[in-house]
């Protein structure tokens, strides 16, 4: 068994798991990641250094093992239709990773605000037919949620700011993530589309981070 000594800075950063291929899969914790290592199960690393990780000490050259882990692992194997499946992919929903698709802002007032004052609300309310779902669920602080009732927006003569969305499989990655740095999120950027709305989002992040 691998004895570890960590030299850790932050033991809360995660590390993002994607495929050989490059297919963003997960999140882990430097646990987890060291144990991919030790297994052989890593294919190749990018991103920037984040972990060094101490193992025990060859008793005939006497050198301690090191594992050095980066924001970024790739595992080895691939399957063969894990694009289509990953296109067709409807992810979770809950209350914390809606909040951050639409960015903590109440889609009726646009004003930002802390997730103990955000509620769910559905479009078309469940009483007329709408479905829980994430074309039909939006951000709404408490206060437009209450005016609007179980009522549609036109019935309570309210707008939306936005329209809600699906996330992709790569965007329910990013907002699944606790702290995500400027490298995995640029990684990320390249697997979701251009027309959605948080690429706009994360590639001004990414701008104002480099600058």
């Amino acid at each position: 068994m691998l004895y570890l000594h960590e030299d850790v800075s932050d033991f809360s950063q995660q590390v993002l798991r994607t495929d050989a291929a490059g297919m963003p899969l997960e999140w882990i914790d430097y646990r987890d990641a060291v144990r991919l290592y030790y297994l052989g199960q890593v294919a190749y690393s990018c991103g920037s250094p984040l972990f060094r990780v101490h193992g025990g000490i060859n008793a005939r050259s006497l050198r301690q093992s090191c594992i050095e882990v980066n924001s970024i692992v790739a595992t080895v194997g691939r399957s063969p239709d894990v694009a289509e499946l990953m296109d067709s992919y409807v992810p979770p929903l809950n209350n914390k990773t809606l909040f951050r698709r639409d960015s903590n802002v109440c889609l009726y007032c646009a004003h930002q605000f802390p997730v103990r004052d955000l509620t769910r609300d559905h479009v078309r309310p469940l009483s007329r037919g709408g479905g829980d779902t994430w074309n039909n669920v939006v951000t709404a602080c408490r206060r437009c949620n209450n005016h609007k009732g179980g009522h549609t927006p036109e019935q309570a003569g309210m707008q939306l700011v936005a329209v809600p969305f699906t996330p992709t499989y790569a965007e329910y990655i990013y907002l699944k993530g606790r702290r995500v740095l400027a490298d995995q999120m640029e990684f990320l950027l390249a697997h979701i589309p251009r027309t959605s709305p948080l690429h706009h989002r994360l590639a001004s992040s990414l701008k104002t981070a480099n600058s």
